[in-house]
């Protein structure tokens, strides 16, 4: 892949469901409610509205972009990008990255229309690339590559509306119900 940048299509935030670890899970009940997430076969998931998109996925005009903005969930944060310590899809010579001596290989999802095939420009590597394997290896948590490029009045709008405690509008549903 040559490059990379989100073009706020909104397809990853509809068509995926998105896994989250415990203390996201967590995070989120204690600011929204329960409402926006989903147990299911051992795991905590997003919720889905009946459409099938994330509750927090949020129309711009014709873009989209999610809610969670300063808070994301680390699945959402590297998506289309998978970061893994061997080379679990195959293709080792052309997923390898070395990150301060550790060998790692770095997948892309082909269903992100964001993506640019091609050999990886210096700036892609150091820029984009470096970002997702420090977030993946819990180095770093703050985006700049790795997400949508918002204006900054829609960002901070996004991050009121979190600290108001403002939360979706869903349908209530059964505790415990996985969506799928």
């Amino acid at each position: 892949m040559a490059s990379w940048s989100c073009r706020m299509c909104g397809k990853c935030c509809r068509d995926y469901r998105v896994v989250l670890k415990p203390e996201e899970w967590l995070r989120l009940v204690e600011l929204y409610g329960p409402s926006v997430v989903d147990i299911g076969h051992g795991r905590f998931y997003l919720r889905r509205r009946p459409d099938g998109a994330c509750v927090f996925l949020v129309r711009i005009g014709n873009r989209w972009a999610c809610g969670l903005q300063d808070m994301k969930p680390k699945a959402c944060k590297l998506w289309p990008f998978k970061v893994v310590s061997w080379p679990k899809y195959g293709r080792p010579h052309e997923a390898y990255f070395e990150y301060m001596g550790q060998s790692l290989y770095i997948y892309v999802d082909p269903y992100c229309p964001g993506l640019s095939w091609g050999t990886p420009s210096p700036a892609f590597v150091a820029g984009t690339l470096m970002e997702a394997v420090e977030i993946a290896l819990g180095i770093r948590t703050e985006q700049e590559h790795t997400t949508c490029k918002l204006p900054e009045s829609l960002r901070l709008y996004l991050m009121a509306k979190k600290r108001t405690g403002i939360r979706p509008r869903l349908k209530r549903r059964a505790w415990g119900r996985s969506v799928g």
